[in-house]
């Protein structure tokens, strides 16, 4: 099991019965793939979908595309609309949670995750209404650059999504939380212990008193 199918079943064990999700590009589009069979959730796009649901190859509509531009499919009694009424939704506190990568997040609940100054990106797409909409913003990355620099920082250094926002941050090696103005450690992955997280995180935080190890969703396994 790589780190980005680790990350994605442990954050598919967030949800409950009757959440409407939105899922960012990239890795959290996996954790569609592991939430629990007994779990019902409504999977939302910003770009004007309620029901999203997993491409069926057969009945591809070339029109149909997730907000990342991919292919998609739409589940029975799903429906399509605007932006500006998908935008209401999330706007409105209508999203339980919603699942984005980080560049970086900081011990302040702050996140970094549109742009790298001096590079090409594609725009901040809908990320900074969905960590300021979304009842719960759930941040799943891995812990260190392709440098091993460490991702969850004291303070961030690039611009900003959204300020105090970051409910839960999961990576390879931990899941972190936010309690009174502190990041809290919760849990390790398996095979991991304090000291390793420690060193590969620059962010101070406060290890929780019910600290343990992190489980995954065992969907297909």
């Amino acid at each position: 099991m790589n780190a980005k199918e680790l990350i994605a079943r442990r954050i598919a064990l967030e949800f409950n019965n009757g959440d409407v999700v939105n899922l960012g590009i990239g890795l959290p589009t996996q954790v569609a793939n592991y939430v629990p069979e007994d779990v019902h959730i409504t999977l939302q796009s910003e770009n004007g979908f309620l029901g999203l649901a997993a491409l069926d190859p057969e009945h591809a509509n070339p029109n149909m595309v997730n907000a990342g531009g991919q292919l998609c499919g739409i589940a029975a009694g799903g429906s399509t609309f605007d932006s500006a009424f998908s935008f209401a939704l999330i706007r409105g506190g209508h999203v339980a949670a919603c699942v984005l990568g980080g560049l970086e997040v900081d011990q302040q609940a702050n996140l970094a995750n549109w742009m790298v100054p001096g590079k090409m990106v594609p725009g901040m797409g809908g990320a900074m209404d969905l960590v300021t909409g979304a009842r719960k913003v759930i941040i799943g990355m891995e812990h260190c650059t392709k440098n091993g620099d460490s991702k969850i920082l004291k303070k961030c250094t690039l611009p900003l999504t959204a300020q105090h926002k970051v409910n839960l941050i999961v990576t390879e090696l931990a899941v972190f939380g936010f309690a009174d103005g502190k990041m809290v450690l919760r849990e390790h992955a398996p095979g991991v212990d304090l000291d390793t997280i420690k060193a590969k995180t620059e962010a101070e935080f406060i290890v929780a008193d019910d600290f343990k190890q992190m489980v995954i969703s065992q969907r297909g396994l």
